[in-house]
C-alpha cells in the first residue's frame, strides 16, 4: 500500500516537472529560451532548491478551463541558496498557458515573497509570461495587485531582483518596475504596458515588439532595465554577481570577501590622467578600475544616461556603491536621466547599508528648454535628496570640475558627506572661469574693442580667477574638503576613510516617511 502511495507521489512529481509537455518545452528551447525549472537549476547552488506548491492547480471553470489543468499552474516557486546564501525564487513557466497569471499562480508568488520578508532573504523573480489569464478576469488582475503590494512592502527590507526572459506585458510590467534591479535578454525578452496591436489601434503607429519594448530600448532609452544580457545564461550569472555585493536584508551589512590586493597599491598613471585642458575628456571608468579591488567594477545601467556611471565594487573586501560623473559623455553634465539614475542607486545603497564612494567631475546641470520643460529642477532634486537623506558612510573624491549647484548635489560636505577629498586638479567654484569673468567684468569687457586685446585680457583674468577660486585649496580653507590628495594614492585614502567610518551611526529625524520630489 505504502509503495503504491509513493509511486503515485513520484508520478505526480514527474508530471509537474514536465510543465506543459514535451512539445511546448521543445518550442521554448527552439526560441533560445530555457524552461522555468532549468532557469532555477542554473541560478541556484546545485541540489539546494526546495520547491513549494508543486501540486497547485487553477480553480477556474469558465471557457473550458475546467478541462485543462496542469500541476504547478504556470509558476515554479521555492527557495535555495546562491553561494551558500538563502534566496527565495519564483520562475514563470511559459509552457503552461503561456505563463499567464491566475489567482492561484499569484498566491504562490505572494507566499514565497512573504516567507522571504519573514526570514530576511532576497527575492528573485524570473518573468516569462503572456500576462493576465483572461479566463479568470478580475481574479487575475487582483492577483497582480496582491504581488505589487508585496513588492512595495519588501522594498528596502530585502533585495528584489527581476529577470525578464520572455514577454512581460500589461500589468505584469509593474512588479519588475517595483524591484531593485531588472535584467533583460537581447532578442528574447520585451516589456510594454500596451502591445503593438493596441498601439496601432489607438495611435496608428506601426511598431514591433522589439522596437516597442526590447532589451536595448529599455536598457538605453527608458532606463527601465539595468542590465542587458546577451542570453539567459549571462543574465543568471549577473543575478549571482549582483547578490555577491549586497546583504541579505536591511539589518545586515554587505558581505566581506578576502582581499589580497594591497591597500597601499599606487597607481602612478592617475597622476597624469587628467588632461591639461579642462575641456578635454577622459574616461572616469579608468579611475574606478585603477583603485578598486582587483580592478573590478560591476557597472549598472551602462547603456542609459552614460554621463553618470554607477555600480558596485570592493575596497579591501568591503562592498561599496560607486557614483561617478563621466567626462567622456556630455562632459559629465547632470541632466534629467542621469539624476534619476544615480538617485535611485544612492537610495538602494542607503537602504541596504552599502557605503557610497563618489567621484566628481561635473561642469553643472545641462541647460536648455528641453531640460527645463522636462523638470530638471525636480529630477536634480531627487539626487540632491538621495544624498542628503543617506546615512551610510559617504566618501567623495573631486577629480576635476565641481561647478555651481552640481557641486552641492554630488555628495558634498554640506549634504553630510563624511570624508571629502580632492585631487590637486580639482576646480571648485560657482561657475567656470570664462563664464565668471564675463559676468564679473562685463562693463570692463564692453570697453575693450580690439579683439586681440580682449582675448589677452580675458586669458589673464581667467588665470587670476583659477588661482584664486577654481582650486581645491579655497574649499579646503573652509573645511569643505578634508584633504587634497595625490591621485596615485587614492585607493589607500579611500580604504582608510571607509575603515574609519565602519562604525558610523547617523539617524534621520523620526517620521512616517519622507516626501521625495517625484
Amino acid at each position: 500500500m505504502m509503495q503504491e502511495k509513493i509511486k503515485e507521489l513520484m508520478d505526480l512529481r514527474v508530471q509537474a516537472r514536465s510543465g506543459g509537455g514535451a512539445k511546448r518545452i521543445d518550442t521554448q528551447h527552439a526560441k533560445g529560451k530555457f524552461t522555468a525549472r532549468e532557469r532555477i537549476e542554473m541560478l541556484l547552488d546545485e541540489g539546494s532548491f526546495e520547491e513549494f506548491d508543486m501540486f497547485v492547480t487553477h480553480r477556474c471553470t469558465d471557457f473550458g478551463l475546467e478541462e485543462q489543468s496542469y500541476l504547478s499552474d504556470g509558476v515554479v516557486t521555492g527557495y535555495g541558496t546562491i553561494d551558500g546564501r538563502l534566496v527565495y525564487v519564483f520562475s514563470q513557466d511559459f509552457t503552461i498557458f503561456g505563463g499567464s497569471l491566475s489567482e492561484t499562480y499569484a498566491q504562490k508568488i505572494c507566499k514565497v515573497m512573504e516567507k522571504a520578508m519573514k526570514v530576511g532573504a532576497p527575492i528573485i523573480g524570473i518573468n516569462d509570461s503572456g500576462g493576465a489569464r483572461i479566463q479568470e478576469g478580475v481574479k487575475s488582475l487582483g492577483g497582480y495587485a496582491d504581488i505589487f503590494q508585496k513588492n512595495i512592502l519588501a522594498s528596502g527590507l530585502v533585495p528584489q531582483i527581476s529577470a525578464i526572459f520572455g514577454p512581460c506585458a500589461g500589468g505584469a510590467v509593474y512588479s519588475p518596475a517595483l524591484t531593485d534591479f531588472t535584467i533583460m535578454t537581447k532578442g528574447t525578452s520585451y516589456m510594454f504596458v500596451t502591445g503593438p496591436k493596441v498601439v496601432k489601434t489607438v495611435t496608428g503607429e506601426v511598431v514591433t515588439d522589439e522596437e516597442l519594448g526590447g532589451a536595448m530600448v529599455h536598457g538605453a532609452k527608458s532606463g527601465v532595465t539595468h542590465f542587458v544580457a546577451d542570453d539567459e545564461k549571462e543574465g543568471i550569472l549577473l543575478i549571482r554577481k549582483i547578490l555577491s555585493y549586497i546583504p541579505q536584508n536591511n539589518l545586515e551589512d554587505p558581505p566581506m570577501v578576502p582581499c589580497s590586493d594591497p591597500i597601499n597599491r599606487l597607481e602612478d598613471h592617475l597622476n597624469s590622467i587628467i588632461p591639461d585642458s579642462p575641456n578635454k575628456p577622459y574616461d572616469v571608468k579608468d579611475v574606478i578600475h585603477a583603485v578598486t579591488d582587483e580592478h573590478e567594477f560591476l557597472e549598472i545601467g551602462r547603456h542609459y544616461a552614460p554621463n553618470i556611471v554607477i555600480g558596485f565594487a570592493r575596497f579591501n573586501g568591503m562592498s561599496v556603491g560607486i557614483v561617478a560623473n563621466q567626462p567622456n559623455y556630455l562632459a559629465g553634465v547632470l541632466d534629467i536621466n542621469s539624476s534619476r539614475k544615480a538617485a535611485r542607486f544612492v537610495r538602494f545603497c542607503d537602504a541596504f547599508n552599502i557605503p557610497i564612494v563618489t567621484f566628481v567631475d561635473v561642469p553643472g546641470f545641462l541647460p536648455g528648454t528641453a531640460q527645463e520643460y522636462g523638470g530638471i529642477i525636480i529630477h536634480g532634486a531627487k539626487l540632491l535628496f538621495a544624498y542628503g537623506e543617506a546615512t551610510v558612510p559617504k566618501v567623495t573624491v573631486i577629480l576635476r570640475k565641481a561647478y555651481g549647484g552640481a557641486y552641492d548635489v554630488m555628495s558634498s560636505k554640506h549634504l553630510r558627506g563624511d570624508i571629502n577629498y580632492a585631487w590637486p586638479t580639482a576646480e571648485i567654484a560657482v561657475m567656470g572661469p570664462r563664464g565668471a569673468i564675463e559676468v564679473l567684468f562685463a562693463k570692463e569687457l564692453a570697453k575693450i574693442e580690439n579683439a586681440e586685446e580682449r582675448a589677452k585680457w580675458l586669458a589673464e583674468k581667467e588665470e587670476e580667477y583659477k588661482k584664486k577660486f577654481a582650486t581645491p585649496y579655497n574649499a579646503a580653507k573652509y573645511g569643505y574638503i578634508d584633504d587634497v590628495i595625490e591621485p596615485r594614492n587614492t585607493r589607500f585614502r579611500v580604504i582608510r576613510a571607509l575603515q574609519s567610518l565602519a562604525t558610523k551611526k547617523e539617524v534621520n529625524p523620526p517620521k512616517k516617511h519622507s516626501n521625495i520630489p517625484l
